[in-house]
């Protein structure tokens, strides 16, 4: 997705002194019309291609560690000897080229055969691996245990009807109406069958047996296995007021929720935004891009205040207003009510109204936790696992929103409700399935897009006592940390991409 950057840099066919190559720092140049890098490590020289998979990142402007390199926008992980994306949100490798020493010159010069990843498959290997869930760290299990050359039967399971989506771009330039649809699904059913992955879809799971070590889906049919993943994320909070279970009333989860509110964001609408969460303002943002007259209601005092401090929430605020966003703060709808001219209304709690043709509620999630709790697994705020995403059936695995993991910087219980975590944590789990053996001790980070200002944030403050602001956020140039005591425990950017980066590798250094 995104546009293909132009080339630039020298013609890297030609080559460049072998002088110009500074340890750890990309050069970037092209070979034909295709962006290339070198990058020098020790007594070797990679040539990668030059651009991240997942949007388009520039990864000259990205951090290498050891034999990677990490794009600056959204943190996806690459290997510079194989190209493979081995940490999300990229799913898709980089173009590798072989690099020739001719005297005192570097050159790049045909591209080389992507390796196919070579594994002995452990004498205990699972024959039958089931994915209940068909959102991010679903899909990217499924995906990574083709990767890693696993050949025995995988069945994606997913409640919802469509394919696994870009989630993020759902309340983002989807919603905007500034990318097609075809961009939002991440494979195709063809993909899908191409590698041996059966797909269930709109086919919600009523029950496991642990013993039996069974799944059986809502249309009848039932899936054994051998390892079973947990997949199936969080569902969205729903008002409980009188009126909120109209049909013009909806929430943001799926690619049919998002195309139920593009159906009624018609230039010149009027929407209420219930929720001053990143969800509640992206949709926000996007409507306002349809010319859509937007008012955002919400009992915080500044949006955002609790995780991003309270100097970037009242920026934020600041820039939605700039473009038309109305913000009732400090107040909770009470009811909703349908007039005699078919317009909706939202009665706040301090007996105001606000018109509108319909509402989007964006007031958290929980996680899908009632399969957990009816099969006996140990749930709290999420399903309990262990390091390796083991959940208390040691044959059950969990991902993404729902899983509760240990931290290994706080040394908490924590769940993270990011699509890269989620991601991150179904290609991990898929490689524990198969004996690797891993911790998951990844640090989180998400990405929000308001406008034209894209917010960055590494770490997890789900608890902080300072926060520092350096930089100014109107000019789009700022870092905002928070401490816990004097520990540096996360950070939000503005358009300081390499300082997001280095406090990523920091945190992941802190690993207790």
């Amino acid at each position: 997705m995104g546009d293909a950057p132009k080339v630039q840099g020298p013609d890297l066919s030609d080559g460049v002194a072998a002088s110009d190559l500074v340890e750890g720092k990309p050069l970037v140049g092209h070979v034909g019309d295709e962006g290339v890098m070198l990058v020098r490590r020790g007594d070797e020289i990679f040539a990668t291609g030059a651009t991240c998979t997942h949007y388009s990142g520039p990864l000259g402007e990205g951090l290498v560690v050891g034999d990677t390199v990490r794009c600056p926008w959204h943190h996806a992980c690459f290997d510079l000897r194989t190209g493979e994306a081995v940490k999300a949100p990229a799913l898709n490798p980089i173009a590798c080229w072989e690099v020739v020493r001719d005297g005192d010159r570097v050159k790049v010069a045909g591209k080389k055969d992507l390796t196919t990843i070579s594994r002995r498959p452990a004498a205990d290997e699972p024959k039958k691996i089931v994915i209940v869930g068909a959102g991010a760290a679903g899909h990217a299990c499924a995906e990574q245990l083709r990767l890693r050359g696993y050949q025995g039967q995988v069945v994606m399971i997913g409640a919802d009807s469509s394919v696994p989506v870009d989630r993020p771009n759902l309340s983002k330039d989807y919603l905007a109406g500034n990318a097609p649809e075809e961009w939002i699904p991440l494979r195709s059913t063809e993909w899908f069958a191409e590698r041996g992955i059966e797909l269930q879809l709109g086919a919600p799971v009523v029950a496991i047996d642990l013993k039996k070590r069974s799944v059986t889906v809502e249309n009848g049919r039932t899936y054994e296995y051998d390892r079973l993943l947990l997949a199936t994320g969080a569902d969205p909070v729903k008002l409980t007021i009188p009126g909120a279970d109209g049909a013009r009333v909806r929430v943001l989860r799926t690619l049919d929720d998002s195309r139920q509110i593009i159906a009624q964001a018609k230039e010149g609408a009027r929407a209420v935004v219930v929720g001053a969460s990143f969800i509640g303002l992206e949709v926000a943002a996007s409507l306002r891009a349809r010319k859509v007259e937007v008012h955002v209601v919400a009992p915080d005092d500044v949006p955002l205040g609790r995780v991003m401090g309270k100097e970037l929430g009242a920026y934020i605020k600041s820039l939605h207003e700039e473009h038309g966003v109305k913000f009732h703060l400090g107040r909770k709808p009470a009811r909703i009510d349908e007039g005699g001219d078919g317009a909706l209304a939202v009665k706040l709690d301090d007996g105001s109204s606000l018109a509108c043709d319909f509402v989007v509620v964006g007031i958290g999630v929980r996680p899908s936790v009632g399969l957990a709790e009816k099969i006996g697994l140990a749930v709290e705020n999420g399903i309990i696992v262990d390091h390796q995403l083991r959940s208390s059936d040691p044959n059950v695995y969990a991902a993404g929103d729902l899983a509760r993991y240990p931290d290994p910087r706080s040394g908490k219980h924590i769940r993270v409700e990011h699509w890269v975590v989620a991601q991150r944590q179904g290609q991990t789990a898929a490689r524990n399935m198969l004996g690797a053996g891993e911790r998951f001790d990844d640090v989180p980070f998400f990405w929000s897009a308001h406008y034209d200002v894209g917010i960055n944030y590494v770490g997890h403050a789900e608890s902080y006592d300072r926060v520092e602001l350096e930089g100014s956020p109107a000019a789009h140039d700022c870092s905002v940390r928070f401490y816990a005591g004097n520990e540096l425990v996360a950070l939000a950017t503005i358009y300081r991409d390499q300082e997001s980066l280095a406090t990523e590798r920091q945190l992941e250094e802190n690993r207790g």
